[in-house]
């Protein structure tokens, strides 16, 4: 098996996915979750952290800043796959580690009794976004010498499970 033949599939999945109504939705989600967290943390959410005792404040600067390191990830992926979609963007560059997801340590529970439940609905909100971008980025970035060429149909119907799922 060569490596080019997966390559441009891989570039075709990429591209295709770009241009796909699940990357619309994928992005409409992922820029609204981010503008409602920004408005949360600079409004409602300022007010809840000023009301805790000193170590529920502590876990809520922690977790806030957790919840716009990730949202900030998942940003920056979509935006990349805009970029492709524009043709800014080669689907080979996209393909780059710099612009990949990286894998994250799951925690069980939030760090503190007292968060505001406003905050932990944003952390499982976007906990569950992150979870969905990086089950996209690693069926669509796959290295072709872990995979077998894919059947076009097939990565399509991955694509809408994930979807769905969701």
């Amino acid at each position: 098996m060569t490596s080019a033949p997966s390559f441009a599939d891989r570039s075709r999945t990429v591209r295709d996915f770009a241009r796909s109504e699940l990357f619309d939705r994928t992005f409409r989600e992922g820029m609204e979750l981010v503008e409602e967290t920004a408005a949360y943390l600079d409004g409602e959410g300022r007010r809840d952290s000023k009301m805790l005792s000193r170590a529920a404040a502590l876990a809520y600067a922690a977790e806030s800043m957790k919840l716009t390191t990730r949202l900030m990830q998942i940003a920056s992926w979509l935006l990349v796959q805009r970029a492709v979609r524009e043709d800014d963007m080669t689907p080979e560059t996209a393909c780059e580690p710099r612009y990949r997801l990286n894998e994250r340590r799951i925690e069980a529970e939030p760090s503190h009794a007292e968060l505001p439940i406003a905050l932990i609905e944003y952390l499982v909100r976007s906990e569950k976004l992150f979870d969905r971008t990086l089950y996209l980025d690693r069926r669509m970035y796959a290295d072709a010498q872990e995979t077998a060429p894919e059947n076009a149909v097939l990565s399509q119907m991955v694509l809408l499970e994930a979807a769905f799922r969701g």
